[in-house]
């Protein structure tokens, strides 16, 4: 029999209990996307718990049955643990306001997968340079995103925020204001890049330095759908079935990797908050790079095999480990 806690027996439904929460996340100032996440993973947990379910009767054996539940439906480790996390979190806190009675939550085990990159020969096919007198601003314009996403691996969501006062010509960086971790970072880039942004914004058609520097079709702001689409539709007419942002930062880690970069400055490009997030980046990237680090030979300085990805690929990479020069 067990004994009775001093714990004033409650009333909270479920959707009460996951309101509370994301009414903490807005006090803590969580951004409006992390707050939707937890809004999609909460209608997964009423499929199963549903919404009047006091969150007095959730213990360790219902969990262990939701785990069954998702495992059943679902059939993805990856996106169960994503739920589950969620779920953890939620009853954690809950747990911390006394609504319930603590006990223990485990995620499931997941057999890490490669890191998705795009192949050297479908680099060379999105970084080909359009006929900017035949081709729309359209397609011109994804193939400076492209440039500007393998030069810089920022993620999509700092991509679309970046402004053209930003972009610091006189010191060759980049001052990307938004980023995951609200962290502002300072992201050099090389003059082939410049180049690029210099002959862009003379067709940019903006109106002042405030104006975001990738736009759509009118010029407004881009968002998430528009900037992922343009970039699909880019993809395919060069015949790269593959599509995704976040795989460019995928991408610069794998040749950062290939091509002797350290890694503490590999974290700090990438803005990640320390350096064992980077390393775990790397060890999923281990199994792909050890095929193809027997192919390179840096200490052959009198190759002249050399690709064009690889020639602009050692410019980033020497640009960047050079020192920054201070700013005004």
């Amino acid at each position: 029999m067990k004994k009775l806690r001093m714990m004033e027996q409650n009333f909270l439904t479920l959707e009460e209990g996951c309101n509370k929460y994301l009414d903490n996340c807005r006090a803590r100032n969580l951004r409006e996307g992390t707050i939707n996440h937890y809004k999609q993973s909460y209608t997964q947990f009423y499929k199963f718990f549903g919404k009047d379910m006091l969150i007095s009767n959730i213990d360790e054996s219902v969990y262990q049955k939701y785990v069954v539940f998702l495992r059943e439906t679902l059939h993805n480790d990856v996106s169960i643990n994503a739920y589950l996390r969620d779920f953890i979190t939620t009853m954690h806190f809950l747990m911390r306001e006394g609504y319930l009675p603590h006990f223990r939550m485990q995620a499931i085990k997941v057999d890490r997968t490669n890191v998705e990159t795009y192949s050297e020969e479908e680099l060379f096919a999105l970084l080909k340079k359009p006929n900017i007198k035949k081709c729309s601003f359209t397609e011109y314009q994804c193939w400076v995103m492209t440039n500007f996403l393998f030069s810089t691996a920022v993620r999509q969501r700092s991509l679309m925020h970046i402004r053209i006062k930003d972009v610091d010509f006189d010191n060759n960086v980049v001052h990307v204001t938004v980023t995951k971790n609200r962290k502002s970072l300072i992201v050099p880039f090389n003059d082939t890049l410049g180049n690029i942004l210099k002959e862009f914004l003379k067709f940019r058609q903006h109106q002042t330095t405030d104006d975001f520097l990738f736009c759509n079709a009118y010029g407004q702001q881009l968002i998430k759908s528009t900037c992922y689409h343009m970039l699909y539709e880019y993809n395919k007419r060069r015949g790269v079935e593959t599509t995704g942002i976040h795989r460019y930062r995928h991408t610069f880690a794998k040749q950062w990797v290939l091509n002797g970069g350290n890694v503490v400055s590999l974290s700090k490009l990438l803005g990640h908050s320390s350096l064992q997030i980077t390393q775990n980046y790397i060890n999923l990237l281990v199994s792909d790079v050890s095929k193809e680090v027997s192919t390179i030979n840096l200490l052959d300085k009198k190759s002249e095999h050399h690709s064009y990805l690889s020639i602009f690929l050692l410019t980033i990479l020497r640009q960047r480990e050079k020192p920054q020069r201070r700013l005004p």
